[in-house]
């Protein structure tokens, strides 16, 4: 038989993204049943979960418990921790995929991340879902923003973007033809995950492995049951042995290997700013010993603000600290954590505020009516209730909603609302991450004070809202908070991002700002050639400037 003809001569479109539609999951549809019944099901398994590596299980043996955060008593089974050995073969498998994945058509790569989008939006939904409410205590809302709906719109608008990219073309002058090549990186890229975005979990990987480079992937602990589906869900959609290669464990058991490697290329990160640096830092020292420049892709912490101008909506105010504070019990990096208020309008908001958080419940998962579940385990649990009683204990704060917990069944925190006089109290400026806000009443007429203030206060610029009706007191905060949120909304709680329409991203302490959801991401992931190709090369060196006329004028 005759070697096929490799058909290549197509200029494709991709289909043009959407945004996936939120399901509601109100009682009596089918989705709510069928989750609930996946839900059930997958509560009764007892899961292990190994590294995977090349498209191989390994078993290290060395195993850590995995918990349900509303329920840690239930046994969901263990993970498999990956060391150095891992790490070893798992970049072996990474060179050796390389090159028939980046020789592929990306049309190819493309392919297996739009059939993972509709796998996604279709038979592996409840599963997925399921996965992330019961390992990282998201409600079904939560679970389906992020886990199915935020990654089924990566895939999608990524394999769009990817076209973007692919078609930036130069021009060519008469003669020649240029053209730019959108390599992948030489070597593999490190993604390294968070637990509290099953999305971004996935999307660290995904925005690299579509541009052609093969990936070495941390999950975090904690989010290890969901992305164990991850990994099984691109799996099935295609993704070929090697090109992606998760390694559950500790931070830098695993971390210090992939660092110390010559051929390591970049690294795709969510998480904190601590680490951040740390890895910085250890990328620096170990800068000689690299093949090639790293790419470093960030997006860390953040204190995120909400602004209200005296003349702002109370109730819509409220709502969004309501939402922007509370949803995902504040685990969120974009979540409303430091609130200023004109004192005319406190009281207003106040009532409002605490009118609504008390038809708030919260509790385990599997009860759909709760708004708020558990923490993720019991550090975040120690840390958040350590700033709730330093709050109890200090003259210079108020707890007026909340600030009861208890983690005899579940890591379950209330929604807490502390009352700072101090605008640089301690829980104005640090970064929480769980369910606690602290709002600062400020004088009418100190506005544009606390637009300075904000500015000041804390190091990071992921996400802040104003709240406002006079259009020049939004167009005024807009451009004096310009450098404050990477993320800006107006009149919106500052969470909530959507794929395509806002790219997400913080600077500052925030992150490198290079927008997840966007093209602006994908092209970190390539290193670009230009081709130059003379359609009608010279066949002598001489240019016309040096050649002798009778007329120049001699000069002596």
């Amino acid at each position: 038989m005759q070697d096929p003809i490799v058909m290549n001569n197509q200029i494709p479109s991709v289909p043009y993204p959407v945004n996936e539609p939120v399901t509601s999951f109100a009682p009596g549809t089918p989705e709510r049943a069928a989750l609930r019944q996946r839900l059930a099901s997958m509560r009764s398994d007892t899961f292990d979960i190994p590294a995977i590596i090349g498209g191989k299980e390994f078993r290290t043996g060395k195993t850590d418990r995995v918990v349900a955060p509303h329920d840690h008593r239930l046994d969901l089974g263990h993970m498999h921790e990956a060391g150095p050995d891992e790490v070893e073969k798992a970049v072996a498998a990474a060179r050796d995929a390389r090159q028939e994945w980046a020789a592929l058509h990306w049309t190819d790569r493309a392919s297996v991340f739009l059939k993972a989008a509709e796998l996604l939006a279709g038979p592996w939904r409840d599963t997925i879902n399921a996965a992330t409410m019961l390992g990282q205590s998201k409600n079904p809302m939560q679970s389906e923003i992020d886990a199915a709906c935020e990654l089924i719109d990566f895939c999608r608008f990524n394999v769009h973007f990817a076209e973007q990219v692919y078609a930036d073309q130069p021009i060519s002058d008469a003669g020649i033809w240029n053209r730019s090549q959108y390599r992948p990186l030489e070597g593999f890229v490190f993604a390294v995950a968070p637990f509290n975005f099953t999305s971004i979990a996935a999307n660290l990987f995904v925005a690299p492995a579509l541009m052609g480079n093969t990936v070495l992937w941390k999950p975090s602990s904690t989010s290890i049951l969901s992305a164990y589906y991850l990994y099984k869900l691109f799996e099935a959609a295609g993704l070929p042995p090697g090109v992606v290669n998760m390694l559950p464990g500790d931070g830098p058991t695993v971390g210090d290997p992939v660092f110390a490697h010559r051929e390591f290329a970049g690294l795709h990160f969510t998480g904190s700013t601590a680490t951040f640096q740390h890895m910085w830092r250890t990328m620096g020292a170990n800068i000689a010993n690299y093949r090639s420049y790293p790419r470093i892709v960030g997006e860390t912490g953040g204190k995120d603000f909400i602004l209200m101008h005296p003349d702002a909506d109370t109730e819509a105010v409220a709502t969004a600290i309501v939402r922007g504070a509370f949803e995902y019990q504040g685990q969120k990096c974009s979540a409303a954590s430091r609130v200023y208020i004109p004192r005319s309008q406190w009281n207003d908001v106040r009532e409002s505020l605490t009118s609504q958080l008390a038809e708030i419940t919260v509790g385990p998962v599997e009860d759909f009516t709760h708004f708020m579940n558990a923490v993720i385990d019991q550090k975040a649990f120690d840390k958040i209730t350590g700033y709730i009683e330093h709050a109890r204990a200090s003259s210079d704060a108020e707890i007026i909603a909340g600030g009861t917990y208890s983690d005899k069944e579940g890591w379950f925190i209330d929604p807490t609302v502390i009352v700072a006089s101090d605008p640089g109290y301690k829980t104005m400026c640090e970064e929480i991450f769980g369910p606690v806000v602290t709002i600062h009443v400020y004088e009418d007429q100190d506005f544009s004070r606390m637009i300075e203030v904000i500015d000041n206060t804390s190091p990071y610029a992921l996400t802040g809202a104003i709240f406002a009706r006079d259009r020049r007191v939004i167009a005024e905060a807009t451009a004096a908070l310009s450098d404050n949120a990477g993320n800006f909304y107006i009149n919106d709680k500052p969470t909530g991002a959507v794929v395509g329409q806002q790219p997400f991203g913080g600077a500052r302490g925030s992150g490198t700002n290079d927008k997840a959801g966007s093209y602006m991401n994908l092209l970190r992931w390539v290193s670009a050639r230009s081709i130059k190709e003379n359609l009608n090369p010279p066949t002598h060196f001489a240019y016309p400037f040096h050649q002798p006329d009778p007329s120049d004028i001699k000069l002596t």
